[in-house]
């Protein structure tokens, strides 16, 4: 009994060589001397007149046989297309995590779907961004977000000083040098925060997104070895269409 990976297997090909029969068909119809074909004879007015042999060309193509070889070649297609399609209805396995069946009886259809979205889930989770590892984060229950702890640094402030480079005296003024001292005005207590995520969460998520995905293709798998029957859909079509 044929099994649904069996018709997944030949589909492509079919699909393939089904439109490319297509294709020269419709070329071929299309080459209208194809389709035509003449006789003609001579005869003169008398026995005394010139003789000429006969010309023919005979039909090489008729649109009818192409018909029927164009619905012989889609019969096929149209049968394995509705085989695939009427087992995909009860081609069906369980999605199983650790042995714990997460997803009952998941349609192989919504198993590929299941597949893609989780392609992209990944994709999107290992690019989330993350904490900076040189800094210690705590969460913060006030903001829901994570924080650092408080870094204390100084605000200085430039003061003019002056430095006496000699006093005064009666016959000369006293020398002073003017410099800027930094002196300390306060303290600035830096936090930061983040709404980012740490890097064991992002591994976490991505662990249980693989070990998803891994499930996913499992159950596929299974519900593609389903047996089926096939179908046969295309002989009543066509029998219609070209009848």
């Amino acid at each position: 009994m044929t099994k649904l990976n069996q018709i997944l297997a030949v589909e492509k090909g079919v699909k393939s060589d089904v439109q490319r029969k297509v294709t020269d068909a419709y070329h071929t119809v299309q080459k209208t001397p194809l389709l035509s074909g003449i006789s003609r004879s001579y005869q003169p007015i008398d026995d005394e007149g010139e003789q000429l042999p006969p010309e023919s060309t005979r039909v090489q193509v008729q649109a009818e046989s192409v018909l029927k070889e164009v619905g012989a070649s889609l019969t096929r297609l149209f049968d394995v297309t509705a085989t695939k399609d009427w087992a995909n209805c009860a081609a069906k396995a369980d999605v199983r995590i650790d042995g714990d069946v997460l997803l009952a009886d998941v349609p192989v259809t919504y198993l590929l779907f299941l597949e893609k979205q989780l392609t992209d889930l990944h994709t999107f989770i290992a690019k989330l961004p993350t904490l900076d590892p040189s800094e210690t984060w705590a969460l913060d229950g006030n903001t829901d977000t994570w924080r650092t702890e408080p870094v204390k640094t100084t605000r200085t402030k430039k003061v003019p000083r002056n430095h006496v480079l000699a006093e005064a005296t009666d016959k000369h003024p006293a020398q002073v040098q003017v410099y800027n001292e930094d002196v300390v005005v306060g303290y600035w207590t830096k936090v930061t925060f983040s709404g980012a995520l740490p890097q064991r969460r992002v591994n976490e998520l991505l662990t249980r997104v693989q070990k998803l995905q891994d499930a996913v293709k499992y159950a596929r798998e299974e519900a593609n070895g389903t047996e089926i029957t096939d179908q046969r859909i295309g002989e009543k079509v066509f029998a219609y269409l070209l009848g």
